[in-house]
């Protein structure tokens, strides 16, 4: 059971009401973990706003999901970890490609790049090193896709620790954390 409310459609108020209409004309659903960020309709409008820009930027669908799994599973967020499962398998990574980016890495070289850097930025809180910079640089990502990189850990960041504070129920597919040898 979720630690923090999960507001429902019945019960949400008018300005919550028009997010989850937002969401779900986007989405056809919307996920537990958008209704316990509905408990304050701005922070979910910061959320959504931060997102929808950064998914219109120059790094594809499949490098974001790599990203996030490989957060997911490196911070502990299994609610986050089932949802971009289920988003990666539709952004057309396979379950190997997906068990590879749990463990940090890409049977993609630019992509292996972009989730290592990722990976490094949440492990050093932001202080990567020069060779992690350069290495990511190598891989044929210029400084507009880096702060990108940056900008998609930060969004993942704040997902896993909402899933976690909240301990909101998995309305996707349960994909466990040690799963993954």
């Amino acid at each position: 059971m979720s630690r923090i409310n999960v507001v429902s459609l019945e019960t949400a108020d008018a300005e919550q009401k028009a997010l989850f209409d937002a969401i779900q004309s986007q989405l056809g659903v919307v996920p537990n973990f958008l209704k316990v960020f509905a408990n304050s309709p701005k922070a979910l409008e910061a959320f959504l706003g931060l997102h929808g820009i950064a998914k219109s930027g120059r790094l594809d669908l499949r490098t974001r999901e790599r990203i996030a799994l490989a957060l997911a599973q490196q911070n502990g967020c299994e609610y986050c970890l089932s949802a971009h499962s289920t988003l990666g398998q539709g952004a057309g990574l396979t379950i190997d490609e997906m068990i590879a980016n749990r463990r940090g890495t890409s049977q993609d070289a630019k992509a292996a790049a972009a989730v290592a850097f990722a990976r490094a930025l949440v492990e050093h809180m932001g202080e990567v090193t020069t060779a992690e910079l350069q290495a990511v640089r190598d891989a044929g990502y210029g400084d507009g896709e880096i702060v990108e990189i940056i900008t998609h850990v930060g969004l993942n960041l704040l997902t896993n620790i909402l899933g976690k504070a909240s301990r909101v129920e998995i309305d996707f597919d349960r994909v466990t954390l040690d799963s993954v040898a």
